[in-house]
């Protein structure tokens, strides 16, 4: 309105007294960051309505706060007041100077028929009453609004605020207990403000919860109905800002979705570069494990897996997972396996890692800068070869062989499992991952069944550190396919390969080749045809697993030492004896936990 003096306010602000002599407007004014509160520059823009050009209708459609100013002394000008925005309105009472009264009982109907109107100021450009609070309150009303957060109708927070607070509870209740106790709190506080909470401000804060709600503080701890009303009273005494520092320190943007520079913080992979999860990463994933292993028997029972994975958006691991990594005799998954499959998920896809480390707050927990601290990119391949030594933790074997070869068996075996286990269609997997022992350390070795086209294996089908030719002895035209792809794609490669004989607790049929499978690997220096089966009333043999991953660490030996057998024999020796002592440190480990 052109009584309303909106560019006298201005002219107010910036001068800190009222202009003798006030412009038509007031020409675009950005006040820098370091003199306003939230340390924040604000671009004023006068806008009048009555002006109104597409040059300033594209002002305000871009604008972020939108301050409708009207005479407290004049009736019409407030009437005028209408409000349809998609940025949040702050409505601001001028000239109070001139009345005695205040026109709060007029513009409380407009505020609550407009639910984009975040608040209202009584102020006077002439004796600068509230001028510098009406620009504080509009950047509050940017950087800290209301609407995601509060519904004033129901007077409490919505469904979207609820979501996120419960999962910034789950992942700051460490133990698992369903309260914060004090250190809990402590270090709640810590990350979001910088500074702990003193002892008595600790106590003051759960009295008030203890005298508004009967079951907001249990066994002298915050439960989350205390968290989640603690918040509500933040924001109902005008302390939006608190819920919001907390909310942004945890992930969150201005309409409560996890950022993508939160969950997917930028990591460079250069070419044949591997990804695996460092020491610090397995620490915490360790203590995630055991603050959701509840009945403490080193698996993850159903329950527990759903319990572990509530602040996620969506379930991560499908059935296929129980395929995939060590389970114990209930189909649970184990500690072990429990491991493998983040590991499996790092080498994979490591941006999904990144995300699911993004869920579990892991650089809020392990004060890191974001999720990527948690990995370590492996040199290049090439350099390890030249090198003739490795830092790498985990190896993929590409497992390659007809139809019905006995390729899923293989995979199964892997994790300790004979035949006598059916699996369902859609619950198989064409990965599997375990740990082995080489030189008594210990390595994943990471089995990933290839589909059987032959013409159509891609890069990712090829690109492997040791590869798998597995054959049925009993069918006399299983050994061509592992012959066709050798000759193919293998016979000039650095990648070390094993032949497979499957299935020998059959009889061994002669093969429908121009070469039997031993002649075969004779004439391309390759270690003779190694026998297998998994149709056994034990677990089957996991000396296979050793060779292969020590072929993997070892490339340039692995052809050279194909006939000294005492270089296997030391290799798997090492392991025998380590996974004898890793087990007993475990079950150590597991008493002191």
């Amino acid at each position: 309105s052109a009584f309303t003096s909106r560019t006298s306010l201005i002219m107010s602000l910036v001068s800190e007294e009222f202009p003798d002599e006030v412009p038509r407007r007031a020409e675009e004014i950005t006040i820098p960051a370091d003199v306003t509160p939230e340390r924040v520059p604000t671009h004023i823009v006068d806008y009048s309505g009555k002006s109104a050009t597409t040059n300033t209708d594209m002002q305000t459609s871009m604008a972020n706060v939108i301050c409708i100013v009207y005479s407290v002394n004049n009736k019409k000008s407030i009437e005028k007041v209408s409000a349809i925005s998609v940025v949040p309105l702050i409505l601001v009472g001028n000239k109070s100077d001139l009345v005695e009264h205040s026109s709060m009982e007029t513009i409380l109907p407009i505020m609550n028929q407009y639910q984009d109107i975040e608040t209202c100021v009584e102020c006077s450009a002439k004796n600068l009453k509230n001028i510098s609070e009406l620009f504080y309150y509009a950047q509050k009303a940017v950087l800290h609004p209301t609407g995601p957060l509060y519904c004033p109708e129901e007077k409490e927070l919505k469904p979207s605020c609820v979501k996120a607070l419960t999962r910034i509870f789950k992942v700051s209740d460490l133990d698992n207990d369903g309260i914060l106790n004090d250190n809990e709190l402590n270090f709640f506080q810590r990350t979001c403000f910088n500074t702990p909470l003193a002892p008595q401000a600790l106590e003051d804060v759960k009295n008030v919860v203890r005298r508004n709600m009967a079951d907001g503080v249990k066994d002298n701890g915050l439960t989350l109905k205390g968290f989640l009303f603690l918040h509500t009273l933040f924001i109902q005494r005008g302390r939006h800002e608190t819920t919001w520092t907390v909310l942004r320190r945890f992930g969150y943007d201005d309409d409560l979705e996890l950022t993508q520079e939160y969950l997917f913080p930028l990591i460079k992979i250069p070419p044949d570069c591997t990804t695996e999860l460092n020491h610090n990463a397995y620490l915490f994933l360790q203590s995630v494990f055991d603050k959701h292993d509840k009945d403490r028997d080193c698996a993850l029972s159903p329950e527990e897996v759903k319990d572990l994975f509530k602040v996620f958006p969506y379930m991560p691991w499908g059935p296929d997972v129980n395929n995939t990594v060590c389970t114990n005799d209930k189909g649970w998954i184990t500690y072990q396996g429990y491991l493998s499959q983040w590991t499996l998920t790092t080498y994979l896809d490591v941006q999904r890692s990144l995300e699911y480390l993004g869920y579990l707050g892991y650089s809020i927990i392990c004060e890191q800068e974001s999720q990527a601290a948690a990995v370590t990119v492996t040199r290049n391949k090439r350099i390890d070869l030249q090198k003739k030594q490795t830092q790498r933790s985990v190896f993929r074997c590409n497992i390659l062989g007809a139809q019905g070869s006995g390729k899923s068996g293989f995979l199964q075996a892997f994790l300790g499992r004979n035949l006598q286990r059916r699996i369902r269609e859609d619950h198989k997997s064409f990965y599997a991952i375990n740990t082995t022992y080489v030189y008594g350390q210990e390595k994943y070795l990471l089995l990933h069944e290839v589909m059987p086209d032959v013409d159509f294996l891609s890069e990712t089908d090829l690109s492997c550190d040791v590869v798998c030719l597995v054959y049925d002895i009993n069918n006399p035209s299983s050994f061509e396919y592992c012959a066709k792809v050798y000759k193919q794609y293998f016979i000039d490669s650095k990648t070390p390969c094993v032949v497979i004989a499957a299935k020998s607790d059959l009889y061994d049929v002669r093969q429908h080749y121009s070469l039997s499978p031993h002649d075969f690997c004779r004439k391309h220096k390759l270690h003779p045809p190694q026998p297998f089966t998994c149709n056994t009333a034990d677990a089957p043999s996991k000396d296979i697993y050793t060779r292969l991953t020590t072929m993997a660490m070892y490339p340039h030996m692995a052809q050279a030492d194909l006939k000294n057998s005492t270089f296997w024999l030391r290799a798997s020796l090492g392991a025998t004896v380590f996974a004898v002592l890793g087990f007993a440190m475990y079950r150590a480990l597991l008493k002191q936990r």
